[in-house]
């Protein structure tokens, strides 16, 4: 079908550094589609659908755009950029 799927993961996802990329190493994921954020940002904007799982301040776009965000700085997943995104919480 011409699909490619990848999976993006935040630094400071999961509980410990790397659990996320442990996590995914045992469902079988190839490691090859297992991206770190800086290797996935500039990828959103031709990405047709993002799905997020978990922790929405990792997407949040305030993060970049306001500065008077609790957040304001912290770097982010540029989800936003995609054309659809739809999040699980």
């Amino acid at each position: 079908r011409g699909v490619k799927v990848r999976f993006g993961i935040h630094p400071v996802a999961g509980r410990m550094p790397g659990q996320l990329n442990v996590l995914l190493a045992e469902a079988g994921v190839p490691y090859e589609d297992v991206l770190e954020m800086e290797e996935i940002n500039d990828d959103f904007p031709d990405t047709d659908v993002v799905l997020v799982i978990g922790a929405s301040d990792t997407v949040n776009s305030d993060a970049e755009n306001d500065p008077n965000c609790a957040i304001a700085g912290m770097p982010v997943l540029c989800v936003w950029t995609a054309n659809k995104v739809i999040a699980f919480k």
